[in-house]
């Protein structure tokens, strides 16, 4: 089944495309010379997804958007959907997650929890599957896989950041990879 993937984020295509498999093939907004930005930045969550809105009335098709937000516990739930803009408008990781160290700097409460929701338009639906993975931010940088906030999120029952364990178990066990799966599974019953 062919689908596109409201996104010209080649990161977050990688990761989907690794749970996906070969069932299904992902088109990508680029692919649709997509030449301008959907939607302007927003902190709600409903409004970011508003992408795949723009694909299917532009083009026609079918297709899903994905966001992905960085919820720190003490600091009211910040960075959220406006995750990759944190810092500022030039989405430098590097800047975002220094903001994050530093507004958390001796604070002992670094509960945090990565949200991603997929938002899905078929046959004129439109449905949402949603994936949690709660953990702690950690002092520091460590490791050097993944991208984004991944040096500084340790999941739930690991010790490792994101971007210490491998891509597999990642995929496994990430946000994005639970809400990409029900997405899988909402798919395959739907063919």
């Amino acid at each position: 089944m062919k689908i596109v993937f409201a996104t010209n984020n080649p990161h977050k295509v990688a990761e989907v495309n690794e749970v996906l498999g070969d069932a299904f093939q992902i088109i990508l907004c680029k692919r649709l010379v997509v030449k301008k930005i959907f939607l302007k930045p927003s902190p709600h969550w409903k409004e970011m997804l508003c992408k795949k809105r723009y694909v299917k009335e532009n083009y026609g098709t079918d297709c899903f958007a994905e966001d992905t937000g960085l919820e720190i516990e003490a600091l009211n739930g910040e960075p959220g959907v406006i995750t990759a803009r944190y810092a500022g408008p030039s989405r430098d990781p590097y800047s975002n997650i220094n903001l994050v160290l530093n507004k958390l700097h001796n604070k002992e409460n670094r509960n945090a929890q990565f949200r991603t929701v997929i938002a899905l338009i078929l046959n004129g639906e439109e449905y949402l599957f949603e994936g949690i993975v709660k953990g702690t931010i950690a002092l520091e940088k460590r490791g050097t896989g993944g991208f984004g906030y991944d040096p500084i999120f340790v999941p739930e029952g690991y010790d490792q950041t994101f971007a210490e364990l491998s891509s597999e178990i990642k995929n496994e066990i990430s946000h994005r990879a639970r809400a990409t799966k029900l997405l899988i599974e909402f798919l395959k019953d739907f063919i």
